[in-house]
């Protein structure tokens, strides 16, 4: 009976857990910033943009940083707030761009 409980328990508090660590934005089109704003703030953060995108409700911005390392950063939609900042693996065989396109060999 107590195993029972506990596995209830932990089950009743997973799927709770499960949500809070969900990266997705569920905000309605209307109460979004327009794609300008977001291009605004890659500019004054120095990032030089490659892509804005939409992905799981949420802005994302694919580029480099002013040091020239790729990055992926998300941004919510409403606020502009960064969700999310990623740098890109170095680890990968091709060859790292800088910021103006040239090899980084």
């Amino acid at each position: 009976m107590k195993k029972t409980l506990t596995i209830l328990g932990f089950l009743a508090v997973f799927p709770a857990s499960a949500a809070l660590a969900d990266d997705d934005c569920f905000v309605p089109m209307a109460d979004w910033q327009p794609r300008d704003a977001v291009a605004r703030l890659a500019e004054e953060n120095g990032w030089s943009v490659r892509r804005i995108k939409i992905d799981d409700g949420c802005y994302e911005i694919k580029g480099y940083d002013s040091d020239g390392r790729q990055i992926e950063v998300t941004i919510h939609p409403a606020t502009l707030q960064v969700i999310e900042f990623e740098y890109e693996d170095d680890d990968d065989d091709r060859p790292r761009r800088d910021r103006d396109g040239d090899d980084n060999d």
